[in-house]
């Protein structure tokens, strides 16, 4: 097999298996108004589900993070996939009221976390050099790819025969996703590094960095268009205006990918760069108008939610001997601010304003910028200390 092979095979199935796993709570979040309707529950019901549902992700990624590298890519992305099918079909089977639907979302987070550390590995371990940046992407448009599966449902599957079938035809899906799964790395591939090489501080106040910043970020997608007719923009437009910062999002998490392969370092901090960018058009979302509408999701959009697989690829490159166990501990700051994000924007939306409320996201994405430059001081002075010490 020629490496272009090997190479698109490799990206496809990170990016089929992600997809996979990641789909059952975006399923939840295109339909959950015919859900919602028969289970009877409510938007704030969904945001609760949807916020635990990421803190769980968060508590489990550091384990997982251990038995992905103890068990190898190969096997563990087959087990991400095939559980997040079976989570699915549960949903359409068995969920007939709210309890019993949070119950099976929340038994099956970690499926979405085995999945996405599984592809971190598999693209580290297998992934042309000259290409990895560009894969890890690529991997991350796989999130709004499942947004896409998720919205297509909606129309075509859940409004004709109904949500339960679309959990079912997902399930299927999921599926389809083993053939697509690359050969990756193989159990027993362990961490040699001895734990003071593995500069776990450094990252530790990266990924609360990133947390800060995911926290700040989740509100572009779940409150923009509430937001903005809230400043009289037409419902319309406003959608409008949510596909075209998706669009960007998507573009630009690839264009992160394919710029750092042409780099020879500094990923951390184009991370940071990317997060107090992206803080301004946060801040200009607070301010009524179309101008600043648009120029502030193109940048919130565009630069201050495209990081994300530029840090996996940067930790991964930084951490060559453990990567899926590096980016779980990052993983967990991102986790915790998908938890924090939704409950605190939406807490101070309603009691305060959407005003405050992107004024105040655009303070912790200002931050999560500062701390990603403090934890990138941090990775220079211990592989400093390791160059000394050797």
């Amino acid at each position: 097999m020629s490496p272009e092979q090997s190479a698109l095979r490799v990206g496809a199935g990170a990016v089929a298996i992600t997809t996979a796993t990641v789909l059952p709570v975006f399923l939840l979040g295109a339909m959950t108004v015919q859900i919602g309707d028969e289970l009877g529950f409510d938007p704030a019901a969904l945001g609760l589900v949807v916020a635990l549902y990421f803190g769980v992700s968060a508590l489990v990624s550091l384990p997982v993070g251990r038995l992905v590298e103890r068990w190898g890519s190969a096997r563990t992305s087959r087990v991400a996939v095939v559980g997040a099918a079976l989570f699915l079909l549960l949903t359409g089977l068995a969920a007939h009221s709210y309890a019993s639907l949070v119950a099976i979302l929340l038994c099956g987070a970690w499926c979405n976390v085995m999945g996405q550390l599984s592809s971190n590995l598999t693209l580290a371990r297998s992934m042309p050099e000259a290409r990895m940046g560009l894969s890890f992407g690529v991997k991350q448009a796989s999130v709004p790819l499942a947004t896409l599966l998720a919205g297509i449902s909606v129309p075509g599957v859940a409004l004709t025969v109904g949500w339960r079938w679309a959990y079912v035809i997902a399930a299927g899906l999921a599926l389809c996703a083993l053939a697509a799964a690359p050969r990756g790395s193989a159990p027993g591939a362990r961490d040699r590094t001895a734990p003071q090489d593995r500069a776990t501080a450094a990252l530790a106040v990266i990924g609360a960095a990133a947390g800060l910043g995911a926290a700040s970020a989740t509100g572009l997608g779940i409150f923009l268009v509430a937001a903005a007719v809230d400043q009289g923009v037409d419902p319309g437009l406003a959608g409008l205006v949510l596909t075209l910062g998706s669009v960007v999002g998507l573009v630009m998490r690839m264009l992160h990918g394919w710029l750092a392969d042409r780099r020879e370092g500094a990923h951390v901090a184009f991370v940071a760069a990317s997060l107090l960018s992206g803080a301004v058009g946060l801040a200009l979302l607070a301010i009524p108008g179309p101008v600043t509408l648009i120029v502030g999701v193109v940048l919130g959009f565009g630069l201050g939610w495209s990081w994300p697989g530029l840090l996996q690829f940067a930790v991964v490159r930084l951490n060559p001997a453990a990567p899926a166990a590096a980016t779980a501990i990052v993983q967990v700051g991102v986790y915790a601010g998908g938890f924090i994000g939704p409950v605190g924007f939406g807490f101070l939306a309603t009691h305060g304003s959407f005003t405050l409320a992107w004024f105040v996201a655009a303070g912790a994405m200002v931050l999560a910028g500062i701390g990603v430059l403090v934890g990138r001081r941090m990775l220079l002075a211990h592989r400093e200390a390791l160059v000394s010490a050797s």
